[in-house]
């Protein structure tokens, strides 16, 4: 695929994180189910608090993207962003990034006045479910509707059906880490007591198992082995998170009903441990309930690439059909 020039275009996505901003460069895909990604150049620079910080780190990491780059490689032609915070994905202006301090900060217009390219803004979860989908098997097939769980400092999912993502009426649609049926009813931090968010989410693997970093590698291996000094408590905080990511996946299949349900964020790093105990749990409940078992939960359940940065790739696609900058 070239553009008018002859040259192959290129995308640039960002993933904006709490402590962390990650960069790619790829290949702009031919068609959505077939052309395979390729990644060209990555980097990633710290985050800082405030608005203007936040448009200077962008900046920066697009330029750093753009100096990997070899000679002849392509043109770049457009930048996606992944946020957290209240996304407005028609202005590109984003509200309440938490983490980072920032109230609003008009991200999208700042980005493209400073580095003269188009730029697409999106939400981080549902950009890691436009890449998660992208670059899993299953994600690649026309017709399906994919659900992709966040599994980082939250929980919350993004939702695509056939291809298209699904924001809802009000940008929630994927909110689940708060729905409040989580029986310990331990306080969230939106001001709810017993969201799914408190027990299932990496925050809440950290917040109950302060002996490690990360925490769900260690809390998996503690619970298996009985001669372990915190093993009881490691069999208690296992059951808490997993019965949690659990329920957010039956608040999905029934709400949802996917064909593929993509677990990704930093807990996922933990793999096929993590993967295997999800679905054991998942089967415990299929052999109580004729309705779990029917739904086949556990074979619906894949793990996002590990080694690829999920959420800067989600976004690049997000901004292959940005309109062109003025």
């Amino acid at each position: 695929m070239a553009d008018s020039t002859g040259s192959t275009p290129l995308l640039i996505g960002v993933d904006v994180g709490g402590t962390k901003i990650a960069g790619v460069v790829i290949e702009a895909p031919r068609t959505h189910s077939t052309s395979k990604i390729r990644v060209l150049a990555q980097s990633s620079r710290p985050a800082r608090p405030g608005a203007d910080a936040l448009v200077d780190d962008v900046t920066a990491l697009v330029g750093a993207l753009t100096t990997q780059l070899s000679a002849g490689a392509g043109t770049v032609t457009a930048i996606g962003i992944g946020t957290p915070g209240a996304v407005d994905e028609t202005t590109g202006d984003v509200n309440d990034i938490a983490n980072l301090g920032i109230t609003h900060v008009p991200l999208a217009s700042a980005v493209q006045a400073r580095c003269g390219l188009p730029v697409a803004v999106e939400n981080d979860v549902n950009a890691a479910a436009v890449g998660a989908a992208r670059l899993v098997e299953d994600g690649r097939e026309a017709g399906e509707t994919i659900a992709f769980l966040n599994l980082g400092t939250g929980l919350a999912a993004g939702i695509i059906r056939d291809g298209e993502l699904d924001r809802g009426s009000s940008n929630t649609v994927g909110e689940i880490g708060h729905i409040p049926v989580e029986p310990h009813r331990w306080r969230c931090a939106c001001g709810q007591v017993g969201c799914l968010e408190t027990a299932g989410s990496g925050g809440a693997a950290t917040r109950l198992w302060p002996y490690a970093s990360p925490p769900m590698p260690a809390i998996l291996d503690a619970a298996q082995h009985p001669h372990h000094p915190h093993h009881e408590q490691a069999v208690d905080v296992r059951g808490t998170i997993i019965a949690a990511i659990a329920d957010a996946i039956d608040v999905l299949a029934v709400t949802v009903d996917p064909n593929v349900i993509i677990i990704g964020g930093g807990m996922a790093k933990t793999g096929a441990p993590l993967l295997d105990a999800i679905r054991e749990e998942l089967r415990v409940r299929g052999n109580t309930s004729g309705f779990i078992n029917a739904l086949n939960l556990p074979a619906r359940l894949r793990l996002a690439p590990a080694d690829l940065p999920v959420g800067a790739i989600g976004a690049a696609l997000g901004a292959l059909h940005v309109p062109a900058a003025v």
